[in-house]
């Protein structure tokens, strides 16, 4: 039995959409279709575990195995019309993590596939054939695929790796009980129902304590970040710091606190947007292929773009050729989200030790006799 997320099942949806219309629409910055600029769809790259499928738009769909070539079935397009329906009304109805469509399996086993997800390496989710009008070529695309049909899908995941850790400098003289203050800033969240995190950098900084942006946790990430640009892992400290400290979320409106401030000091006198620019180019690396732990390149998995089903149903395409629309769409649907810290309530200032999450931050500790506060980055479609 298939057995998936709202997710895994959206992938499902945009294989059985795309061969139902036949093209890939272009959207803006908001998501609505641009008129006139689509891609029309020649053929979807399907391989699983054991097969390699081609599926073929050719006034029919044509099945085709992708290493003999040999036409292995025909199938009316009506049919994936109709069974792309009948899944997103599926999808528009059930509840819970993790369901099963019978009908809608019984339709894929009959058109050999098997799986909700299709083997891969990379970050893309689909690969489609085009016929691009730009250039007159027929590219093989690699897309991720984003679904608003459940819960908001993440950008960047997080995990440990994902902790930025800030050095905290105490005044000289000032008396410090390190266990006591986890253990009031905590009861007093509870209390006042704010957050501990924000207490806590509240109270370091009436404390007139120097917090400054240490490392990133993650070797690899802090790399990957500086390949993008030299000043990313500081620009994202203040922006996660900012986060935390302000209850916003939103990046855009987390963004404009950081332009205001400008902590690296950039000469914005010409209005130069150094903040927005590099925020953006972050996100497209993350949304095309970067991830924290694997060495990025700067090579593109998802070399297509990124498709997001939209809530009606309607699939909308940031195309890299549409960059200035998918970059303007990243950053102003995106915002900073908040981990589990896996912090002991009854041990405040360590972590659970009973199933505990991998994240473990948010409190203050000491290390080789100073003071550190880690600080997890989370990223979320809205």
């Amino acid at each position: 039995m298939l057995k998936g997320n709202i997710g895994e099942w959206s992938e499902i949806y945009v294989f059985l959409k795309l061969l139902a219309d036949g093209r890939l629409n272009a959207a803006d910055a908001n998501l609505n279709a641009i008129p006139n600029v689509y891609y029309p769809i020649i053929k979807i790259l399907k391989q699983e575990a054991t097969t390699k499928r081609e599926f073929l738009i050719n006034g029919t769909i044509n099945i085709i195995d992708g290493n003999t070539n040999k036409t292995l079935l025909t199938v009316p397009i009506a049919d994936f019309v109709h069974k792309s329906q009948q899944l997103l009304a599926n999808l528009k109805s059930v509840s819970g993590r993790s369901f099963s469509f019978p009908a809608i399996e019984a339709f894929l086993n009959s058109i050999d596939v098997n799986s909700l997800v299709a083997l891969k390496t990379d970050k893309a989710d689909i690969r489609v054939v085009i016929h691009d009008f730009n250039t007159g070529l027929k590219p093989t695309l690699g897309f991720s695929v984003k679904s608003l049909l459940g819960g908001d899908s993440t950008l960047f995941n997080p995990g440990a790796g994902t902790n930025f850790i800030f050095k905290i400098s105490m005044p000289s003289g000032t008396p410090f009980n390190l266990n006591q203050f986890n253990k009031d800033t905590l009861q007093l969240s509870k209390q006042s129902k704010n957050s501990k995190i924000s207490l806590r950098l509240t109270n370091l900084e009436n404390l007139k304590c120097k917090i400054e942006f240490y490392k990133i946790q993650s070797d690899n990430l802090q790399l990957n970040l500086t390949l993008i640009d030299s000043q990313l892992p500081e620009l994202l400290a203040h922006l996660v710091y900012t986060k935390y400290k302000t209850g916003k979320s939103k990046l855009i409106a987390l963004l404009k606190e950081i332009i205001l401030a400008n902590p690296l000091g950039f000469n914005i006198s010409k209005g130069h947007p150094f903040y927005e620019y590099k925020i953006k180019n972050f996100l497209t690396e993350n949304a095309l292929g970067m991830t924290p732990e694997t060495v990025w390149t700067g090579k593109y998995d998802a070399n297509g773009g990124i498709i997001i089903v939209k809530e009606n149903g309607d699939l909308a395409c940031y195309h890299i050729y549409n960059k200035n629309e998918f970059q303007d769409y990243l950053i102003n649907n995106t915002r900073l989200e908040q981990a589990s810290t896996s912090e002991d309530d009854n041990n405040p200032g360590f972590a659970k030790t009973i199933k505990p999450k991998p994240y473990k931050f948010g409190w203050v500790y000491e290390e080789n006799g100073e003071l550190f506060i880690k600080l997890n980055l989370q990223i979320r479609f809205t």
